[in-house]
């Protein structure tokens, strides 16, 4: 990537983020992958760090809506619906949406394999971006980000709350079956972009097949088959 594109893609994402850096450096290190640096100064000058606290920070902000927005949810439906809103999945397809991944500062190395679009290194920096949100400007500043991100994802979820792996087990030990094998039976792809298929077997029924672009995401995909074949999910 030339230096002018590398420019105008952080000002693209600047603009994405709709907040005003008194601090510039602090978005520098949210966007800077180890392999950019020498090793000397991995640990301060990469987003790991921020990674970390970012994740309390989106953690605390995405609690607190559903707290306000679902006043009659118990915490069991609090809960699946937080973990929905702060999943890896959701968090690298916001930073996508924000053009996180053209503003990385990686090395050639990974660059060439894909980074600016591997999903856990994307939700990754997005929390680390909300970091240096949250240590620039406060709390209040990193929350009203998330809630311009997060809070119209909250509202649209639809469809069943509990995740598919779980239910389907719930299912299973309810009817004394044993709990469901998850194999995976195909890999393809590159390396940095790989799809994985998974079948689920359930004693006494036929087979579940999952694919995704990870093993966790295909054995969700193969335990929803299942569920939907038997008429446990119906939307």
């Amino acid at each position: 990537m030339t230096y002018a594109r590398k420019q105008n893609s952080i000002s693209a994402l600047k603009a994405a983020l709709e907040y005003e850096f008194k601090d510039l450096e602090l978005l520098r290190v949210a966007l800077t992958h180890a392999s950019a640096l020498a090793p000397s100064e991995t640990v301060a000058g990469s987003y790991q760090r921020l990674e970390f606290l970012g994740d309390r920070v989106l953690g605390l902000a995405v609690a607190s809506m559903l707290h306000r927005q679902f006043p009659k949810a118990d915490e069991g439906e609090l809960a699946r619906r937080f973990n929905h809103m702060v999943k890896r999945e959701t968090c690298a397809e916001i930073a996508q949406e924000l053009g996180v991944g053209d503003a990385m500062r990686i090395g050639l190395a990974e660059a060439q394999t894909g980074g600016r679009k591997k999903t856990a290194l994307l939700a990754d920096i997005c929390e680390s971006v909300i970091a240096a949100i949250y240590l620039d400007g406060g709390f209040d500043a990193a929350e009203a980000f998330i809630k311009r991100l997060w809070e119209p994802r909250m509202l649209s979820l639809s469809g069943p709350l509990r995740d598919a792996k779980t239910t389907l087990q719930e299912w299973a030990q309810a009817k004394s079956l044993p709990t469901p094998r998850y194999e995976v039976t195909a890999r393809d792809g590159p390396d940095h972009a790989p799809s994985f298929t998974v079948s689920v077997n359930v004693k006494s029924l036929a087979p579940g097949e999952g694919k995704g672009g990870s093993k966790r995401i295909a054995e969700q995909n193969a335990a929803e088959a299942v569920l939907r074949r038997e008429g446990v999910w119906k939307e």
